[in-house]
């Protein structure tokens, strides 16, 4: 389905409709995020801390583990547990990211957000600010490009470059890793995040197609036409319906009892 296809369909109504494909999310179709935007205040949230502060001067950061049971591909946490995973693909407009996390913190809410590594070479204070927040930090590769279609030694760089980073940000290569433009990884690519330190791969149930800009209505619609306990939805920074649309996606949340945690709290 292209991503004209995907939008019309939202606009009609498709996020009543369960069953989203999954090949959809991060795919070869998704545009890149606004180069900016104008954001809400975050709040309450922590304050970021300057680019220049080292893991050293703050507390250890998460490292990755694995999770007996679980695939090296995970898709979904435990269906008996009322707590969801909402996944961001850290990158884009810092303003909106920010945004999004106050609100997430002052709703109670943990997100897991899967950075890329030029966004945190352009923002470098982000990542500690995700981690002071509560919620997890992971590798989304370095430049966001289609890692599955690449030659091992590229798709190798591309998954150490942003683990590098992250270590020389917070001490941690970050406790998941995602594919870029792919919701599941290519068995060398999984092989590779491996060997790199990532026991799993971390995919999702639940795609939002925010990346299409199909206004924040439709991002609420779709996320909670198919989201149920133990899912794990992708979403976007860097987009405007998404910050629009987190405050009722977690109200609806909450009232069906559910509670969004980070993925490491949904798979403990």
């Amino acid at each position: 389905m292209t991503t004209t296809n995907r939008r019309g369909v939202l606009r009609t109504g498709a996020g009543l409709v369960t069953g989203c494909a999954l090949a959809a999310g991060c795919g070869t179709g998704q545009g890149a995020p606004p180069a900016s935007a104008t954001s809400a205040t975050p709040g309450s949230a922590p304050p970021a801390r300057a680019s220049g502060h080292s893991a050293a001067t703050s507390h250890p950061a998460p490292v990755p583990r694995a999770y007996p049971g679980q695939p090296a591909q995970i898709t979904h946490g435990p269906r008996t547990r009322p707590q969801v995973a909402l996944t961001f693909h850290g990158q884009g407009d810092p303003g909106l990211a920010k945004s999004l996390l106050g609100t997430a913190e002052q709703r109670g809410a943990r997100l897991t957000v899967l950075a890329v590594g030029t966004w945190l070479d352009e923002h470098p204070d982000l990542a500690r600010r995700i981690l002071d927040g509560g919620h997890d930090l992971g590798n989304h590769t370095q430049r966001h490009i289609s890692i599955n279609a690449m030659a091992e030694a590229e798709a190798r760089k591309e998954i150490t470059d942003c683990a590098d980073r992250l270590r020389r940000l917070t001490g941690s290569i970050g406790t998941w890793f995602r594919p870029s433009r792919a919701p599941t990884a290519s068995a060398l690519v999984a092989r590779l995040a491996r060997a790199v330190g990532y026991p799993h791969v971390l995919s999702y149930d639940v795609d939002s197609l925010d990346y299409t800009r199909p206004g924040a209505d439709a991002v609420t619609r779709k996320v909670l036409a198919e989201v149920r306990g133990g899912s794990v939805v992708s979403l976007h920074f860097g987009y405007p319906d998404t910050v629009a649309a987190l405050p009722a996606v977690l109200h609806e949340l909450d009232r069906r009892g559910l509670r969004a945690v980070t993925t490491s709290e949904l798979l403990s």
